[in-house]
């Protein structure tokens, strides 16, 4: 028997595996190199019908390995991406520590105000609202750039951030603090828990500088961000 016909045999009744070969991940140097170990045998089998029956064996050992004996690409559970992190935008409620560089009277702590402003000494309102970190210090050097400093030098953090609210059905609705690295699934946690008329497979969330809400279901990747409002609906039935 010629070691090629049961090559193109064996390819034709295992589709799954050529597919994997064509991807880099089945062998057929294997089945060849056990099909010539068969053909070397054929003067020590006699009879014709045990000589084909060991090389069916063969076969369908090296292809079982091949297909089953490890992961393949696209097997198993889908992988979830981690969520992109998303730099921090200041909002109303947050409460910020400024460093001024050299000059102890102009740092201190302030809070961002319901417009979304911060009121600072000599300089008076910066907008904060909608600004990261690094954005909202560049907005203050300048300011003081404007005939009170000449090399201004400014560093600024979050001590507290504004709370996230959350509604529907949990035990206790309402409004709570953040705290960084906190998920959907914390989030309702704090708030009690599910009520028995909960939907505990999806949560509504309305974002800051978003449209509407967002349809959430991988409830223990998804962040939540201060000023967040997670609506837990009602099961149909």
């Amino acid at each position: 028997m010629d070691i090629g016909v049961v090559d193109r045999e064996a390819r034709g009744n295992f589709p799954l595996c050529e597919r994997m070969e064509t991807g880099g991940g089945f062998p057929m140097n294997r089945l060849v190199t056990a099909g010539h170990a068969v053909l070397s045998m054929r003067s020590r089998i006699p009879s014709m019908q045990q000589w084909l029956a060991a090389i069916s064996l063969l076969i369908m050992s090296v292809l079982l390995t091949a297909c089953g004996g490890g992961p393949r690409a696209g097997s198993g559970a889908p992988v979830v991406a981690e969520p992109a992190s998303v730099e921090y935008r200041l909002g109303s409620g947050d409460r910020l520590r400024l460093i001024v560089y050299g000059e102890p009277d102009l740092s201190g702590e302030f809070d961002v105000s319901g417009t979304g402003r911060v009121a600072l000494p000599l300089i008076g309102q910066v907008n904060a609202k909608g600004l990261t970190l690094h954005d909202f210090e560049r907005a203050v050097e300048m300011k003081l750039r404007e005939g009170y400093l000449t090399d201004p030098r400014v560093s600024a953090e979050v001590l507290n951030y504004r709370p996230f609210y959350i509604m529907g059905e949990v035990v206790k609705p309402g409004e709570y603090p953040y705290t960084s690295g906190m998920t959907v699934l914390n989030a309702i946690a704090v708030a009690g828990g599910y009520t028995y008329r909960a939907d505990d497979t999806r949560v509504f969330v309305a974002r800051e500088r978003s449209q509407g809400e967002q349809d959430v279901r991988q409830l223990e990747t998804t962040p939540v961000q201060p000023g967040d409002v997670i609506r837990i609906p009602e099961r149909f039935f």
